[in-house]
């Protein structure tokens, strides 16, 4: 059964986070309470990368990018009907499929370009480097979530390496994504969940704007540099 830990303060809140960083630190302070075995912090680029790491610098974790994208709906660039994982995992929203009318050939397309979008992503951001996650506790992290089938793909193929736990920890999130990640991973940290109509996740943040992958590549140079003088 999955452990909720929640900040009952911010339930239903607008507006709770400065920004990614703030929300990353609040996470982080959330985190600080549970007892966890050599954990390895995994961030979704690009607007998971400021959130997870300034989790991992604040807690003293290893980083490192779990690349997964959703795959967008044609005449909408923020929605996605489902997404692909760096592994090749493939996670579609079947009833919505349906609902927006959306063709097998359309679908197909849709996957095709999403793989080469984080095979790309992969090469920038990662290279060829292992991920090392067997046997540690796994914290996935992303800057909030919507309707969540993008961390679930990130979960089935994390799930693969057989990590010992795994953590979904977010600034935000819905009713509905934190429903269906239920029972599908170990702890769900969560600092602003919300039951509402319509949501999005940039409600939860009084500074929103997307985050470049140039940017993402720059915190993660910063990061590489302190973890080099560390060792």
């Amino acid at each position: 059964m999955t452990e909720i830990l929640e900040n009952l303060h911010l339930r239903n809140k607008h507006y709770v986070f400065r920004d990614r960083i703030d929300a990353g630190e609040k996470v982080a302070g959330m985190l600080k309470k549970l007892k966890l075995f050599n954990p390895i912090v995994l961030a979704i680029p690009a607007g998971g990368v400021p959130v997870g790491v300034t989790i991992a610098k604040k807690l003293g974790m290893d980083f490192d990018l779990a690349i997964v994208r959703k795959i967008l709906i044609p005449w909408n660039t923020e929605a996605g009907y489902g997404a692909v994982a760096w592994d090749g995992t493939v996670l579609l929203n079947e009833p919505l499929i349906r609902m927006l009318g959306l063709t097998e050939e359309d679908v197909r397309n849709g996957v095709k370009t999403t793989v080469e979008i984080v095979k790309r992503r992969v090469k920038l951001l990662r290279g060829d480097k292992p991920l090392e996650i067997s046997g540690r506790d796994v914290i996935l992290v992303d800057d909030g979530l919507a309707s969540g089938f993008t961390m679930l793909a990130t979960v089935k193929a994390v799930k693969k390496f057989k990590p010992k736990r795994i953590i979904v920890a977010v600034p935000t999130s819905s009713m509905t994504a934190l429903k269906l990640l239920e029972n599908e991973v170990d702890i769900i940290v969560v600092a602003n969940l919300r039951d509402e109509p319509i949501y999005a996740v940039a409600d939860a943040y009084m500074e929103w704007r997307d985050i470049s992958e140039e940017e993402a590549l720059k915190m993660l140079a910063t990061l590489r540099k302190k973890e080099k003088k560390r060792s």
